[in-house]
């Protein structure tokens, strides 16, 4: 199992595939036991690096509280390991906060870079405080999960959409699933990050091409903060899928567009 000790801590990372060098970074919460789905089509297309972020899966998880220059510092870490000085970026929600955070500090290192699902914080506005959320009883947290994830996902709805209801069930096993305590401390510490995340007024520092990917429904990260992000970064472009936070399963479209872009 590759493990790398990089910026103070113990990195596990995979790398596979061909193609131009891509580096992934996954969302709140997940490791790359829980990506593979997500993972599969850029491996088809890029030489890809994906890793277990501090705090989760087979990362360490040192003392808190972590902040996301110590995230973006992880990745760097990792990218002076493989030899990469440059290489494409795509980051999901929570990873596309630490892609932001990587592109401001790093901007020569970055050749392409797509951030899915994602906000710049500050004055361009926050992605939902999922801090709070993790803070409500199951039985508040779980259906608020739900209609957070797709905003047009009401009990009505999800009895039309058969293939909407798979995935709020997915969310719901998600939410009901236990968790260690290392686990839990990991995943605390990571949220505890994200609350404090803006990288609003340094987004001009990004050089490469940028696509920002947007769920028309999610209630998580939010069209307008979307937009925000693009207000920002010059030339960068915004394209807007039918789907919430997870709009690359729902809309067939996306990963297609997104691949096609970080190929170019």
């Amino acid at each position: 199992m590759p493990t790398v000790h990089v910026n103070g801590i113990d990195v596990y990372y995979e790398r596979e595939g061909d193609g131009p060098r891509l580096l992934f970074l996954g969302g709140s919460g997940q490791t790359l036991a829980t990506s593979a789905f997500m993972l599969a089509p850029f491996i088809a297309e890029f030489d890809v690096a994906a890793y277990d972020q501090r705090g989760l899966g087979r990362t360490s998880i040192p003392p808190g509280p972590y902040t996301m220059a110590d995230y973006a510092a992880d990745a760097a870490g990792l990218l002076d390991h493989l030899g990469w000085d440059t290489c494409r970026v795509a980051g999901v929600s929570f990873g596309g906060m630490v892609a932001q955070e990587l592109a401001v500090t790093w901007p020569e290192r970055i050749e392409r870079l797509a951030l899915i699902c994602t906000s710049p914080g500050g004055a361009g506005g926050s992605s939902y405080p999922l801090h709070e959320l993790a803070s409500l009883p199951l039985a508040e947290r779980a259906p608020r999960a739900v209609t957070l994830l797709d905003t047009r996902f009401s009990p009505a709805w999800l009895d039309t959409h058969p293939n909407d209801r798979a995935l709020a069930d997915f969310i719901v096993q998600r939410e009901e699933s236990p968790r260690g305590a290392d686990e839990q401390r990991g995943a605390v510490e990571q949220l505890g990050a994200r609350r404090h995340h803006d990288v609003f007024d340094r987004l001009p520092r990004i050089a490469s091409p940028t696509l920002v990917a947007c769920g028309r429904y999610d209630g998580i990260a939010p069209l307008t903060n979307g937009e925000a992000i693009v207000s920002r970064i010059p030339g960068a472009e915004l394209r807007t899928y039918d789907g919430g936070h997870a709009f690359f399963v729902q809309d067939p479209s996306a990963l297609p567009d997104v691949i096609a872009f970080l190929a170019r």
